[in-house]
């Protein structure tokens, strides 16, 4: 399966079992996540990092993506963790 069989050129989002997950949702998971890991960060950047990780665990367990990757760092792991409890 090729990206474009998953959502095409020309579609910006799809529902997957009621939840809207756009295009660049893991893209942008992993840059935030990068970013809310990176010990140099700025507080305000790091907080906002966070919220848009939480904010996406909706939509990356819509598309399995915790079925087959586990994410490796404990604390973040605990986020991921307590965003798809709450």
């Amino acid at each position: 399966m090729q990206a474009e069989d998953m959502l095409p050129d020309r579609q910006d989002w799809a529902d997957l079992n009621g939840v809207a997950v756009r295009k660049g949702t893991v893209a942008a998971f992993l840059a935030n996540a990068r970013l809310w890991l990176d010990p140099l960060a700025d507080g305000a950047a790091r907080a906002a990092a966070q919220r848009d990780i939480m904010a996406a665990v909706p939509a990356l367990r819509a598309l399995g993506l915790f079925q087959v990757l586990a994410v490796r760092d404990p604390d973040l792991r605990k986020l991921v963790e307590q965003a798809a409890s709450g």
